[in-house]
């Protein structure tokens, strides 16, 4: 189980990627495909066409890591349609940890959550 505060940014590729890329092939994907920067210390994080393989690239300050889980059986169950025109979509720590851990994230939602009101000036 991956250890993540809850202030780090995730982004999900919503297009199945080849699971044999390595960090320059799936940074070249960050920059050209999603638009983003990979130096940026988001954590990118992609899946194969059959969702039993992801892998998550990210950037600390002097190099970059690449996270990789294989299913032996089973598939990775996404919360969302990769038939959308978007590429990328952005998912909070607890969403991925649970993703990797098998849970199907499709019936799930999440409780009304406490905004503080603004403060009047």
């Amino acid at each position: 189980m991956l250890s993540l505060p809850s202030t780090v940014r995730i982004f999900v590729a919503l297009q199945p990627v080849d699971g044999r890329r390595g960090i320059d092939g799936l940074a070249a994907l960050v920059r050209a495909v999603l638009g983003r920067d990979p130096l940026d210390g988001a954590l990118y994080v992609f899946f194969s066409r059959r969702c039993d393989r992801a892998r998550v690239l990210y950037f600390s300050q002097n190099g970059y890591w690449l996270l990789s889980k294989r299913l032996e059986c089973g598939r990775f169950h996404l919360p969302w349609d990769a038939t959308t025109e978007t590429v990328v979509r952005s998912i909070e720590s607890t969403q991925l940890q649970l993703i990797l851990e098998g849970i199907d994230l499709r019936g799930a939602r999440h409780r009304p959550r406490w905004i503080p009101a603004a403060r009047a000036g």
